[in-house]
């Protein structure tokens, strides 16, 4: 059942039974994104700092400015008024000290988000502790860390040693002691990551991490087919919309070429009494001078 309008308040998810259906997360990047999403159902909406690729056109996620995501924030917000909303905070906008992640993040909420994203554990931690202590709730992320990706091979599966497994699961229950009200996990094993949600008492929403989780998170664009390939293996397409965007753009060239559009039906007509005073004035000495 969708948890909106705006119900999932803190405490709300962070006390959420285990036995409760699966969380569904997805990304917004605008106000016609948010729209859809929130009118389709999803519990939460994310506007992630995937924006940088997806909608911005940078190569890694890292490259967008906090002023960006902002303003992206905004619109989403007026899409979705009623809708729970997290925002990504963006690299370099928080890791260097608590008061300007504090800072950060009070914008973020300003903005109209109900939740603020940070990645990571371990430095991060007292930023988490010092965004929550000003009254701000926080999601966390681990295993796979995007905003650490400078070069394609970086976005790769986390856990798959018993070493990395192990670390996943000491920052995931480093952040939830620091009081995160869910987590992010990110591409890891499914074993992994149900070896992690057996032990954390917070919501674990899972993105290419299996399915016995608290809930899922996905790529606005990755799920209805509008990013370009290659995508990681745990993107599901529920539709085309990429194509199918491709072929009516292509289909309105051809008509405009063809003259087929704009037929008479697309027209603005006017009155016939109008049309034949102005058609008088025209064909007299007053008409307007060829240019």
């Amino acid at each position: 059942m969708n948890a909106s309008p705006r119900n999932l308040r803190s405490r709300t998810l962070q006390h959420r039974p285990k036995t409760a259906e699966p969380l569904v997360m997805l990304t917004a990047y605008d106000a016609v994104s948010a729209r859809i999403a929130h009118q389709a159902g999803v519990d939460l909406i994310l506007v992630g700092d995937s924006a940088a690729t997806t909608v911005l056109g940078y190569q890694y996620t890292r490259e967008i400015q906090r002023d960006e995501l902002l303003m992206l924030t905004r619109a989403v917000r007026r899409g979705a008024p009623d809708a729970v909303i997290v925002g990504d905070l963006p690299f370099g906008s928080y890791e260097y000290s608590d008061a300007e992640a504090v800072i950060t993040a009070r914008a973020f909420l300003e903005a109209g988000c109900d939740f603020v994203k940070l990645e990571g554990a371990g430095s991060m931690l007292p930023r988490v502790r010092a965004i929550i202590a000003a009254n701000i709730p926080v999601i966390g992320h681990v295993g796979l860390l995007p905003q650490s990706a400078q070069a394609p091979g970086d976005l790769r599966a986390r856990g798959r040693t018993a070493a990395d497994a192990a670390q996943v699961l000491t920052d995931a229950t480093a952040l939830q002691h620091a009081g995160c009200s869910a987590l992010v996990i990110e591409a890891v094993p499914s074993v992994v990551a149900e070896s992690v949600y057996e032990r954390l008492n917070i919501p674990l929403i899972g993105i290419g991490a299996g399915s016995a989780l608290g809930g899922q998170v996905l790529v606005f664009h990755d799920l209805l087919g509008l990013s370009a390939p290659p995508l990681p293996r745990f993107v599901r397409e529920y539709a085309t919309l990429g194509l199918d965007a491709t072929g009516a753009i292509r289909q309105y060239a051809a008509d405009v070429r063809t003259r087929a559009f704009p037929s008479a039906a697309e027209e603005y007509g006017m009155p016939l009494a109008e049309r034949e005073q102005f058609l008088q004035v025209l064909a007299g000495p007053a008409a307007v001078p060829d240019t």
